[in-house]
């Protein structure tokens, strides 16, 4: 009813108002009057109609009345996961790496321990991602299979039925230089001894030995050096029969006791070579009553270990010490299977730049041929070729055969368990796994070393926290920005550290056996407050241009064991300013690599004193118009040289250091005045007040270089 009276209402206004304007003239403007100054008017009603207009009163005609309404700036989503690490969470937010640690800044996140590949909790990255002014949204889940194990195992032990005698695994062990070589030397009727650098094994030798009575038995021989630990304890791990070697003049020494307790820790049978027999005054018995102490209890002292007295130099008894090997391995009663798949282990392994990867093995199961598809540790090999360890070659090798196996596509770690599978793809399947393995395994580490970190630095947090409890929140803002302002200096990307004494190396050694000895002994360097030792590189092999570079790049050092570096290498490295160290003999390496971070290290200043003095008495002496104090002397200790450095103390003050301006005894200069004698001296500062009992102590200042204190052990 209200809306119907409006509408007659607005009509009647209509009509009156164009009644109006017609009558004057228009049905639009009306004429004007005479009297008008201005332009023509409209009807003043005609105002009240615009007015109504608006809300749109005529038929078919709209209008968008709807108020204006700013739109809401949209925040940036970011999609984030579990787990995510710090650079890929600043990719996810499209921004740099720095901006995380910005945001991250002020919180009890360490920033310190923050790396790009550093993994996140849940609640920073929220908090990374509000702090920046964003919204986070999850990430779809994706169904991750479990990845099926690929991995191969040993086969089942054979049947009896199938055994067959195989010939010992016999390991030659001592403390260095006892001979150990030298009697292989004699067994094999060769000179290896001649050919070793500075007379000692530097790795594994794996060679069989035919004996007159026809018996055959594979020896490794091992390096007696402290360096090489691993190796023998290798060595031990795959023998039958251990032989103990030691020298009747030097007796039971420190790698005596190691081979011990590692013939002992893979539970190996014991004999004993007292070598060195034919020196004269030399106590064999002295030595068997040494290892009793050890655990070795030899038949005379009623144990079970054969002890036999040879000289290896001379050949004498060997044929017995030989028998009494045999004798063991008929009593062990040592049988292998020729049949199925092979099982070996790899004894050592290096670059041949002929024949690429090279292993020596020893074959434990199984017969080995040409064309076999084997798998070791995280590296395959399709055999192309089988040597014996006269460098011939060979059509197969059954088991307790020592052979060189060539066609390994990477180079596989000494130690390694050699398996045959039936395929290249299945070869292929183990070697992924293995390394998935591997990679998941380091990845754990990883977390557990950072949220050990983590926790760490949110206990120191919450401590610093406690202790600004009482302050307000300004006073706890400003102090935490003062402790951390250092960190605002630069961006984190930016930061340039204190540059620290750092010797950065290359490791290169002949076999894979001699770069594990070497980095086994740089894992006991512990003098990183000195200078850090860090390892950039190592490897196998001879140097290359490639170690040229990487070392330009590091600015490091080239360390090379037992390889070489033909001319264009030398070249391009003296060209480049890179030191090559190359060595033969591992002690010799590790004593240079000691020279060279002793190098490193500044010199420290050592003050020796020359003579001291007591001032009996202090006067003034004119010189032109100025007046110079003068202390008068007597040398109670050494003598005073006007060249050196001189220090005045008062009672335990040092007051000055400086050089002496004059030097007078009685009225001439000099340039010493010696114990019990009388001078008069002014110092190069002239305010000094001198006062009698003053001491006046002559010194000088020698630079000393410092020496690593790093102790190898050997």
């Amino acid at each position: 009813m209200l809306r119907k009276s409006a509408m007659k209402r607005i009509a009647a206004l209509v009509g009156r108002t164009a009644l109006s304007c017609w009558h004057h003239g228009s049905p639009l403007l009306p004429p004007l009057p005479a009297w008008a100054p201005g332009p023509p008017y409209t009807c003043p009603q005609i105002r009240h109609l615009a007015a109504k207009q608006n809300k749109g009163q005529f038929k078919g005609q709209k209008i968008n009345s709807k108020p204006v309404k700013l739109e809401k700036q949209q925040k940036q989503e970011v999609e984030i996961k579990q787990r995510m690490t710090v650079s890929e969470l600043a990719k996810a937010m499209n921004k740099d790496i720095d901006h995380v640690y910005e945001a991250l800044l002020n919180t009890d996140v360490d920033l310190d321990e923050l790396e790009p590949d550093t993994v996140l909790d849940e609640k920073w990255i929220k908090e990374a991602v509000k702090r920046s002014g964003m919204k986070h949204k999850w990430a779809k889940l994706v169904e991750t299979k479990v990845r099926e194990n690929k991995d191969i195992q040993r086969q089942p032990p054979p049947d009896p039925a199938q055994l067959v005698p195989r010939a010992p695994v016999v390991t030659i062990m001592g403390h260095v230089d006892h001979g150990k070589t030298t009697l292989l030397d004699s067994l094999r009727k060769s000179q290896i001894a001649a050919h070793e650098a500075g007379g000692i094994t530097q790795h594994i030798g794996a060679f069989r030995v035919q004996l007159p009575s026809g018996e055959k038995i594979t020896f490794l021989d091992t390096p007696g050096h402290a360096a090489f630990s691993a190796m023998r304890a290798r060595g031990a791990m795959v023998t039958d029969i251990v032989i103990l070697v030691v020298a009747a003049d030097d007796g039971v020494m420190n790698q005596t006791i190691e081979s011990i307790q590692h013939a002992k820790k893979a539970k190996v049978p014991i004999i004993v070579a007292v070598n060195k027999c034919d020196k004269p005054q030399v106590d064999p018995q002295r030595v068997k009553e040494e290892l009793v102490g050890h655990d070795v209890i030899c038949e005379e002292f009623g144990g079970e270990i054969q002890a036999i007295h040879v000289s290896a130099l001379k050949g004498d008894n060997l044929l017995e010490l030989a028998e009494a090997t045999v004798t063991l391995a008929e009593v062990l009663e040592l049988k292998g299977d020729p049949t199925g798949l092979v099982e070996g282990t790899v004894i050592e392994s290096r670059t041949d730049k002929g024949k690429g990867p090279v292993t020596t093995a020893i074959i434990q199961r199984g017969t080995l041929r040409k064309g076999c598809t084997l798998v070791a540790g995280k590296c395959w090999a399709k055999v192309r070729y089988i040597f014996d360890e006269y460098n011939q070659a060979m059509n197969e090798a059954g088991p307790s055969i020592p052979v060189e196996i060539v066609g390994w596509k990477d180079l596989p770690s000494a130690g390694e368990e050699i398996l045959e599978v039936e395929s290249e793809q299945r070869a292929r399947e183990v070697v992924e796994w293995r390394s998935f393995m591997e990679e998941q395994d380091k990845l754990k580490e990883d977390q557990q070393v950072i949220e050990a970190k983590q926790k760490q630095h949110q206990e120191s947090y919450k401590k610093d926290r406690e202790s600004m409890a009482h302050l307000s929140w300004r006073q706890r803002r400003a102090a935490l920005y003062r402790a951390n302002k250092h960190k605002l200096s630069h961006r984190v990307s930016e930061k340039t550290e204190m540059e620290e004494l750092t010797l950065p190396i290359i490791v290169k050694g002949d076999v894979d056996g001699s770069v594990e000895a070497i980095l086994n002994i740089l894992e006991s360097y512990d003098a990183d407050d000195q200078c850090e030792l860090d390892v950039v590189h190592f490897g196998v092999g001879d140097i290359s241009e490639r170690d040229i570079n990487l070392a330009e790049t590091f600015s490091g050092t080239i360390y090379g064991f037992n390889v070489a570096a033909n001319k264009l290498v030398q070249q391009m490295a003296a060209k480049k300013g890179i030191p090559l160290r190359l060595h033969r003999v591992i002690y010799k390496l590790i004593d240079e690599l000691k020279d060279d971070l002793s190098s490193k290290l500044p010199p420290t200043t050592e003050e020796n004193i020359i003579g001291e003095a007591s001032v009996l008495a202090t006067f003034d002496v004119t010189v032109g118009k100025k007046k110079i104090p003068v202390a008068g002397c007597r040398v109670q200790k050494g003598q005073l040289d006007k060249k050196m450095k001189f220090r005045l103390i008062r009672g335990r003050n040092i007051l000055w250091e400086g050089s002496v301006t004059t030097l007078k005894h009685l009225k001439d200069d000099v340039l010493t005045v010696k114990t019990g004698m009388e001078c008069g001296l002014s110092l190069d500062n002239e305010e000094l007040e001198y006062k009698p009992g003053d001491e006046i102590v002559c010194y000088n200042e020698s630079e000393i270089k410092q020496k690593i204190s790093w102790d190898p052990g050997f």
